[in-house]
């Protein structure tokens, strides 16, 4: 199978220049979780694979936080679809889209908890999700490690 390549060498230079971490939305999220004194990695690899970082993580929780931006993960709400090169852009977004549901597959599989937020998101609704799964996490380990001292 040959590989669409993009529109033109000017249009690959252009989104080769495009954040992939310190996005405006990454930065506003790790506000609010700072602000609410949870500490956090960014930019934590969590497989041993290429483009699986998560853009937040709580390593000793096993909790990963990924940000994904509209047009690079194909939202259903705000995605865009470029007219010029359509095909190199649908099979490019759903790599993308296929790469994230085997990340969460992988990173659940080795008892990881994964969030996925979409850069629309308002960034205190998401750190409300963010700080539950903590608090979830943690109120699970107290609850196994008390059975575990009992048994």
């Amino acid at each position: 199978m040959s590989r669409i390549q993009p529109s033109s060498p000017e249009t690959s230079r252009r989104m080769a220049k495009v954040r992939q971490q310190g996005t405006d939305a990454e930065i506003a999220l790790r506000s609010e979780l700072y602000r609410r004194g949870l500490r956090y990695r960014v930019g934590y690899e969590v497989l041993k694979k290429p483009r699986r970082v998560a853009d937040v993580a709580f390593p000793g929780l096993k909790i990963a936080v990924f940000v994904d931006g509209c047009f690079w993960h194909g939202c259903p709400e705000h995605a865009t679809w470029p007219k010029r090169n359509a095909e190199f852009w649908r099979q490019k977004i759903e790599t993308n889209r296929l790469r994230d549901a085997d990340t969460n597959s992988r990173l659940q599989k080795i008892g990881w908890t994964v969030l996925r937020f979409w850069e629309h998101e308002p960034p205190i609704e998401a750190s409300d999700r963010v700080a539950k799964a903590v608090t979830m996490v943690k109120a699970r380990r107290c609850t196994s490690s008390g059975a575990n001292e009992k048994n």
